[in-house]
């Protein structure tokens, strides 16, 4: 059974999901469902107000239902956290449509006007408007209200009779387990760690701001902290151009280098930089107390995850916790633990991204080194040393082969380089010379010249898509009319893909270019990505496992299972992770991970 359903809620200026993450917006006090709308199957909508949908939403057996809405992560948690029922599998248009269509508008208006161009009957009316900030509605604004949600309903079902047929069921699948881990959560939350967590935060930022001696919004302003450096401490305060205005403006930011190199030359003011800091970054004490405020009464935590974030089909984070960046060991991270009885298994495909590179280049000698479990890093800085280099003498030499190996591989230049390693983008900072920049790219590049063949393979075969009559199968890809698709049936698209100045165009939000090191970056990142989400749903229906996908970090999954013979469970985790896909069986794939109480990995 179809159920296509939307809820029209109590909102104002203060009370709305503009301004309160979903689950804020869900538990406050001032919430109040004023009614919903249910189609079941293709019959025809309904709409039940504030004192019938409870009644409407009970005759329904939601063990046989599969529920449609556009954004399901909001409609689909006010089923579960507020009427306390679960449907058998979740589909969400919007998802679908950010799949289908990615860089585009996933908004329900947008939506319409791109899938029934010609139909003017097929558009969302606006009707929600006048209802703003009344709490009890009168008959004829419900009524009007009710209207307004009936359409909404009709046209969600519209878009998914639109896209279904061109979404393979593992993506519907993806979906309906990316709605699953935020309105059905299993993981729980240690708060009383996260309260100490925030409160050692706050105290060290309020301590280095008292060991400098200098008022807060002196060191919070910009204009008034390069005075101060200027005028207290005798320095030339750095500055930039500022992209809007073309004025120099003061260049104080924690990524702004000559900053950054300003606290490297004068380390005898470190408690000053460090209290500048502490003002301007409070990203720990906000983000725990944001994971605080997302806790359930029951101890449960959602975990809010965007389904195809970015064009290549990675996710992304939502609702202001963005679980896509917790850092290992972070102490968010060991906040999230399993329900008693069970723990936290995690396992990240390792150089997942590496590994599909060199397949996709052909680089078979690269490819023996992973199948031997080589140190793929080591063995690189060898070659830029000329001498032997492994992890324990030489860790220094091994993360610049590390740096190279993880970094050059999508047409990086030497000044690049140079600056990610003295930015400590990748690691500790490191210095070095332009000339021993260029030393590591051309090592690496005539160490592994199938990766530089390959950027200039993939610009020729997309460009040549400009061409509509072009069609080509390569590698589990095919390059037709502006997009290359890929072997699970989604696509990357570069819509209106042209030549503009010698560079290839496309339009996405905005106009963008792109050139060979970018298109492989894009494809080896959807084909890792696959390679992820496949995992997860052989893991989430291996009946053996009894586990349950409860988030996945890159290319890392996470799952909590029954504590009972941890290390079988761990075992058939590795192993549904390194299975390689049918379209890329000599992939040499490895993972490696561990089980716990909490998310410690």
């Amino acid at each position: 059974m179809l159920v296509t359903l939307d809820f029209e809620t109590y909102f104002d200026t203060k009370v709305s999901l503009s301004k309160l993450t979903t689950m804020d917006y869900v538990r406050h006090e001032k919430f109040k469902v004023w009614g919903v709308g249910i189609k079941i199957d293709d019959g025809p909508t309904e709409w039940f107000g504030e004192d019938e949908a409870e009644v409407a939403i009970s005759e329904i057996d939601w063990r046989q239902a599969t529920v449609i809405c556009h954004n399901t992560p909001f409609d689909g948690y006010i089923l579960t956290r507020y009427y306390r029922v679960t449907p058998a599998y979740y589909i969400d248009t919007a998802a679908m449509s950010r799949g289908l269509f990615p860089g585009q508008s996933a908004r329900l208006k947008d939506c319409a006007i791109r899938c029934f161009p010609d139909d003017e009957t097929m558009r969302k009316g606006d009707e929600l408007i006048d209802a703003k900030g009344i709490y009890d509605l009168d008959p004829e604004t419900e009524q009007a209200l009710g209207g307004y949600c009936i359409q909404d309903v009709d046209l969600t079902w519209a878009l998914y009779q639109q896209m279904i047929d061109q979404m393979p069921q593992s993506e519907m699948d993806i979906i309906d387990l990316t709605c699953r881990m935020f309105c059905e959560p299993k993981l729980t939350v240690d708060l009383d760690s996260l309260i100490a967590f925030r409160d050692d935060q706050i105290a060290a930022s309020e301590k280095a701001i008292n060991d400098a001696g200098i008022d807060r919004k002196i060191l919070s302003s910009n204009q008034q902290f390069a005075e101060y450096i200027k005028t207290d401490l005798g320095l030339v305060p750095p500055t930039k151009r500022s992209p809007t205005t073309g004025k120099n403006i003061p260049a104080l930011g924690k990524n702004d280098k000559a900053f950054t190199q300003m606290q490297r030359m004068y380390p005898e003011h470190e408690p000053i930089w460090a209290a500048r800091k502490a003002v301007k970054s409070r990203i720990n004490e906000t983000r725990a107390q944001r994971f605080i405020d997302a806790a359930h009464d029951d101890g449960t935590i959602s975990v809010p995850l965007r389904y195809y974030a970015a064009h290549t089909g990675r996710f992304g984070g939502t609702e202001k916790i963005n679980m896509q960046n917790m850092p290992r060991n972070s102490p968010l991270r060991k906040a999230l633990y399993a329900p008693k009885g069970q723990l936290v298994f995690v396992a990240d495909l390792s150089n997942i991204e590496a590994r599909m590179l060199a397949w996709l280049a052909d680089e078979d000698d690269l490819l023996e080194q992973f199948r031997n479990g080589d140190d793929i890093y080591s063995n690189l800085a060898t070659k830029i040393y000329g001498r032997p280099i492994n992890k324990t003498d030489d860790p220094t030499e091994r993360f610049v082969g590390k740096t190279a190996v993880l970094g050059l591989g999508y047409g990086m230049g030497a000044a690049k380089f140079q600056s990610t390693l003295e930015a400590g983008a990748m690691g500790p900072p490191m210095k070095f010379t332009t000339e021993e920049a260029f030393d590591v790219v051309n090592t690496y590049r005539s160490t592994y010249s199938g990766v530089q063949l390959l950027w200039s393979k993939l610009e020729l075969k997309l460009a040549n898509t400009i061409n509509p009559s072009y069609d080509e199968h390569w590698h589990g890809l095919r390059f037709h009319r502006g997009k290359i698709h890929l072997p699970n049936g989604m696509a990357l698209h570069y819509n209106n893909l042209r030549y503009e100045g010698g560079q290839l165009t496309y339009d996405s939000r905005a106009t963008e270019s792109t050139w060979g090191g970018r298109i492989t970056e894009n494809v080896v990142q959807a084909l890792s990505r696959i390679i992820v989400t496949d995992s997860m749903l052989r893991i989430q229906q291996d009946a053996s496992l009894d586990a349950q996908v409860v988030l996945t970090v890159h290319d890392e999954i996470v799952l909590i299972s029954q504590a009972n013979n941890p290390d079988a469970t761990m075992g058939k985790l590795i192993a549904h992770m390194c299975q390689p896909p049918s379209w890329a069986k000599d992939i040499p794939l490895d993972a490696e991970g561990g089980y716990d109480f909490s998310y410690s990995k």
